[in-house]
């Protein structure tokens, strides 16, 4: 092992000259560089030698990050075991579920009721006190760590909470935090601002603005208790950093960026993507290298594909480590409810051209809601659909009032005078397990069992890490309770946010079940794509005509390995395939084809289907 210092020197020497340089350009002052890479040894000094070798140890192995054994898990602590320590207790469960990236949804220090789930962070050093402890976040890192677990956390960059200790100190006027935010004596230029930034919630807090009691004005974009922070002012940049580094210094493998495409603000425009905000990416990327370079980065970047990709950086100057496929996520629930896969496809066509390198995060379901991001042009073009009809079409479909649908969802931040609103909902209770249940209808659940087996086998099949959203392996359904909540009520992504079940959670090994189907049937498919080489990061990647609107058909191949996937999104016996000869074998079910040119696939179903080896092309 080599000396600490060595070790950091070194670093810090393969990043200074860039790293200086765009600090300078962006700051214009060299006394506040010097001050951040006293931070950044500082930070150094803190980590502890088990992280330090586990740095080396991924620094040597750089892909560590790509196998294709690689699941994850998002949870919310209370959620599913109470507090921390409760979590530390179920890690032989996630263990169970073949889990091996497990995200904790945001746990940070929030006030009870205007903490917007936990993203309206009052301190970025401090638990919420029902949760635990930063101790105990700790010792859950060091308890995965040693299981093999990767351990990620939200890291919301944009804004604190009204009651953190910068806001307070600003309502106060005292010297030097004001200029921490956005604060303006009236609204000439919040006016300003609002003629070109649009509303990120139009419905449940509008505007871009919030006048507090003592009449001053200050940017709250996501909702009046959230300030916006002001980037521009370095020790924002300095502070904010060096609380990424404290939390990255508790053990977390994995950060992620909250609402990171926002942080950077121009008067005269819409606040988003700006060039700057690339630069402190950039930044924060060469900051980990230097002081942790086992953690990764992961943007939440919630926009279509050429607004994402940028976020990857180049080979040369990466950004982020991993990115979300956001937009891939809304197009597969639009194709369930279409039954047309011409969209996926041509979305999927477009993620395969981008880079290997570029490595996304793949799932269905996730602590927020599904926003109809979709190729709205494409579509009209290609199908005459505008953009209200078509959101209205599927808000109706999934919400259960199109008529044949089975779904059962709700709206969030519907808009009336838009006509737009977005979707919430489990998977399960989406795919119409909720409405079998409730109808007691054992050949609807069948249906809806396997619909949602077929979603995680599509999740499973794109490149990149699939995470499952906790309480999907055993088809956890809506939970209407917080309806009932005052501090919840309003805000209907609460509705998959439920207590995980763990009575229902006993029934994972009974196949009679729909609990046992979906668990074990999960399992049966993370376990072969943790086994077959078509599914490594670095494979090729492809769409193919399969003969049928209804069914996608993706083919991977890795050396001379094959595999093509079959997806029927539609609710028909459907009979689809590609222009094949030779010798294919189903890995899930172990059939055998000579040709793969008209498989027949059940309503909502899929296949697998590896090349023989053996078999010329």
């Amino acid at each position: 092992m080599k000396h600490p210092i060595t070790e950091f020197t070194n670093r810090l020497a393969r990043h200074h000259d860039e790293l200086k340089w765009l600090y300078c350009e962006l700051y214009h002052d060299e006394a506040a560089f010097d001050y951040f890479v006293q931070m950044l040894k500082r930070s150094w000094d803190q980590r502890k030698i088990a992280l330090r070798n586990q740095d080396v140890k991924r620094e040597t192995d750089p892909d560590w990050y790509r196998r294709r054994e690689l699941l994850g898990m998002m949870l919310y602590v209370n959620a599913f075991a109470g507090d921390l320590k409760g979590v530390k207790g179920k890690l032989k469960y996630i263990q169970e579920c073949g889990v091996n990236y497990l995200h904790l949804m945001p746990l940070l220090a929030s006030p009870k009721g205007r903490s917007d789930g936990g993203y309206a962070v009052s301190d970025f050093r401090a638990v919420q006190p029902e949760l635990g402890t930063m101790d105990d976040l700790e010792s859950l890192a060091d308890a995965c760590r040693s299981r093999g677990i990767c351990l990620c956390l939200d890291f919301v960059m944009n804004h604190t909470s009204e009651e953190h200790e910068w806001a307070r100190k600003a309502r106060a006027n005292e010297p030097g935090y004001r200029n921490r935010y956005f604060f303006y004596d009236n609204w000439d230029i919040p006016r300003e601002f609002e003629k070109t930034v649009p509303q990120v919630f139009p419905t449940t807090a509008p505007g871009s603005f919030t006048q507090l009691e003592n009449g001053s004005i200050v940017m709250t974009n996501f909702y009046p208790y959230q300030w916006d922070l002001n980037y521009a002012n370095p020790m924002v940049f300095n502070d904010m950093t060096e609380n990424l580094l404290y939390l990255a210094n508790r053990g977390l493998d994995v950060i992620r960026l909250d609402a990171v495409p926002y942080i950077w603000k121009e008067l005269g425009t819409n606040c988003r993507n700006l060039p700057q905000v690339h630069t402190l990416v950039r930044m924060m990327r060469m900051v980990c290298e230097i002081v942790c370079p086992g953690v990764l980065l992961l943007g939440e970047v919630v926009m279509e594909p050429a607004k994402v990709a940028p976020y990857f950086g180049t080979p040369e100057k990466p950004e982020c480590h991993m990115l979300y496929n956001v937009t891939t996520m809304a197009t597969t629930w639009h194709t369930l409810a279409t039954g047309d896969v011409s969209l996926l496809k041509q979305q999927m066509d477009l993620v395969c051209a981008l880079p290997k390198d570029f490595l996304f995060l793949n799932y269905l379901r996730c602590h927020d809601d599904i926003g109809w991001g979709l190729d709205y042009p494409w579509l009209s073009q290609t199908s005459g659909s505008s953009e209200a009809a078509h959101k209205k079409y599927l808000n109706d479909w999934f919400t259960g009032r199109w008529p044949g649908s089975s779904s059962r969802g709700e709206l969030y931040n519907d808009d009336p005078r838009l006509g737009d609103a977005r979707l919430c909902g489990t998977t399960a209770s989406l795919c119409g397990t909720e409405a079998a249940v409730y109808e007691q209808d054992p050949f609807k659940l069948e249906r809806a069992v396997s619909c949602d087996l077929t979603l995680h086998a599509w999740m499973l099949s794109q490149s990149g890490i699939p995470v499952v959203y906790s309480g999907d392996e055993i088809g956890q359904l809506n939970d209407y309770g917080y309806h009932d909540d005052p501090d919840k009520r309003d805000d209907s992504r609460y509705i998959h946010r439920g207590d995980f079940q763990w009575e229902l959670a006993k029934l994972r090994s009974n196949p009679d079940t729909r609990q046992g189907k979906l668990f074990q049937g999960l399992r049966r498919l993370e376990q072969i794509r943790a086994q077959e080489p078509c599914f490594d990061a670095r494979a090729d990647v492809w769409t193919e005509d399969s003969g049928d609107k209804r069914v996608l058909a993706l083919c991977r191949r890795a050396g001379d390995r094959e595999l093509v996937c079959l997806f029927n999104f539609s609710g028909e016996f459907v009979r689809a395939g590609v222009n094949r000869e030779g010798s294919y074998t189903d890995l899930v079910y172990g059939a055998h084809y000579d040709s793969i040119r008209g498989i027949g696939l059940w309503p909502n179903g899929f296949a697998w289907l590896l090349r023989d080896p053996a078999c010329p092309e």
